[in-house]
């Protein structure tokens, strides 16, 4: 048997907005973005590489949903995101106006 993880869905604010986010600021692919219906969208970004794991970006459909934006984890470190070459993205995240957020200890992961 072969299983693999292909998407994560991620509860977004707005389907544009994390578009432009990952896209744009992150350099992500958008990989797709096809209507479902008046409301609702299925939008996959991507990292740039050979990985196969898409973000799916969910747009919030409820108060519950939307106090999940930002903390889906409980503070808990959510994502890992490889590079070869971190001082050349980290430098890239910086000149695109990306803020680095350190956590107050390491007790706290």
């Amino acid at each position: 048997m072969s299983q693999q993880i292909v998407h994560i869905a991620l509860v977004v604010d707005d389907y544009d907005e994390a578009i432009q986010f990952y896209t744009q600021k992150l350099g992500f692919t958008l990989q797709e973005d096809t209507p479902q219906s008046e409301t609702k969208r299925w939008v996959m970004v991507k990292p740039r590489g050979d990985g196969q794991c898409c973000l799916l970006l969910a747009q919030a459909a409820n108060e519950e949903q939307k106090s999940r934006i930002g903390n889906q984890t409980g503070g808990r470190v959510f994502l890992f995101l490889y590079t070869d070459d971190f001082y050349r993205d980290y430098n890239d995240l910086l000149a695109k106006k990306i803020h680095f957020i350190r956590p107050p200890s390491a007790e706290a992961y």
